[in-house]
């Protein structure tokens, strides 16, 4: 087996021995290890690979303007800013195959940084006493991490902690040697969607596209699949993107924790990918099962899909500003974007005799997306329904035409 190298990061001078336990079980189970030193005010116990001098370097600054700082929050972010170009550099250059990083609050703040700045694909382990915590939001969580909570570790090494540092250990190794990386031999067609009961073409879509040659990665649009979406977007990892989930858009508009972030719908024009786009499922507003829905939603068409997520509709106006948002955001691009609308029907409890059938609504949708997408934006209007095989043709037939026309590289 060929050794694989763990980058263990954290604060030496607070949790030297945890930090050890966690290096000695990657060594014993053959892997290599690469030590990083976070700390600003104290020093390790011996000398670890990486100082903590070179990392507050790397951020263009020093270990002594970070205490003259007289702010830990200002030290710890010149030191998660120096980790992470370090970070990135040394994987670049094939020096560590996963990380681990250990932390209370201060060690996970620098942790989620750090797994950001790093490929999607690398194993990504955070040990946080943190971990899970409604302290974390989920735009500061990488396409890929893996946390597991230090449970009783938050000072010194017992038989509680332990269990949770060796299992990291394990795990970031094992994961290490078990990934298979990303590659580049196909193109990849980047598709944002909801389970097949609500949206159903990309079973129709996806064998097409793969016949062609290309490689189909679907996203789950619920606020973490968006998030990956836009970050492999905003490294132009796709040849092009079919964007036909959009209700973390509404979502974000309506303030709702299930969004995809600020930069939803942003990266791929910004990155030169080709878009084909249809607004699916943006007529409604998504809680978590654990919420109680809004009085302001009580009287809207209500959808409870599971214990974990349920769904209450946008009004008429609501509906006009989701799509002057959505026609503001694709008209920031500087390639190529086909909006396709379905004026039967976004998704499928929008039928007649589903919970979220909403005919006025969804006719104020309809006319104010014909207002608003305009030159360069090309337009297509449909008499179907989103989840019909009339929509997913049209979206092949301006997928094979961009090909022919080589906006689409294959």
């Amino acid at each position: 087996m060929v050794e694989k190298t763990i980058l263990i990061v954290g604060t030496y001078d607070t949790k030297n021995d945890e930090l050890e336990y966690m290096a000695e079980r990657v060594t014993a189970l053959d892997g290599g290890i690469l030590t990083m030193d976070i700390s600003v005010l104290g020093d390790p116990e011996k000398a670890t690979d990486i100082s903590k001098h070179q990392v507050a370097e790397a951020a263009g600054s020093s270990i002594q303007l970070a205490i003259d700082s007289g702010d830990e929050n200002t030290a710890m972010q010149i030191m998660a800013n120096g980790a992470c170009t370090l970070a990135k550099s040394l994987h670049a250059k094939g020096r560590f195959d996963g990380v681990v990083i250990l932390g209370g609050t201060m060690g996970t703040d620098a942790a989620l940084d750090i797994c950001q700045a790093l490929p999607l694909g690398v194993p990504k382990y955070v040990v946080s006493t943190v971990s899970f915590s409604p302290l974390i939001p989920s735009a500061r969580l990488s396409a890929d991490i893996q946390m597991i909570l230090w449970a009783g570790g938050l000072y010194g090494l017992n038989s509680v902690c332990k269990a949770s540092l060796s299992q990291a250990a394990g795990a970031v190794l094992g994961a290490a040697r078990a990934v298979e990386l990303p590659t580049d031999n196909k193109p990849i067609v980047g598709m944002t969607s909801l389970g097949s009961s609500c949206l159903k073409y990309m079973k129709l879509i996806k064998p097409a596209l793969e016949l062609r040659g290309f490689e189909v990665a679907i996203f789950h649009a619920t606020g973490m699949g968006g998030m990956a979406y836009e970050s492999i977007a905003r490294d132009g990892g796709f040849a092009c993107v079919m964007d036909f989930a959009l209700p973390e858009l509404g979502n974000l508009l309506a303030g709702s924790v299930i969004n995809g972030g600020e930069d939803r719908m942003l990266n791929a024009g910004a990155s030169g990918i080709p878009q084909i786009i249809a607004p699916g499922c943006l007529d409604l507003i998504d809680f978590a099962g654990w919420q109680e829905i809004p009085e302001q939603y009580s009287d809207r068409p209500f959808h409870e899909h599971n214990r974990l997520i349920k769904s209450s509709g946008l009004n008429p106006e609501e509906r006009r500003e989701t799509a002057r948002e959505m026609a503001k955001r694709i008209k920031s691009s500087n390639t190529p974007a086909h909006v396709i609308l379905t004026n039967e029907g976004i998704e499928e409890w929008d039928r007649p005799g589903a919970p979220a059938h909403d005919p006025e609504g969804l006719l104020e949708f309809c006319d104010e997306m014909r207002k608003v997408m305009t030159d360069p934006i090309k337009f297509t209007e449909l008499e179907c329904h989103i989840n019909d095989q009339e929509f997913a043709d049209k979206a092949l037939e301006i997928f094979d035409s961009w090909v022919a026309d080589g906006t689409i590289k294959s």
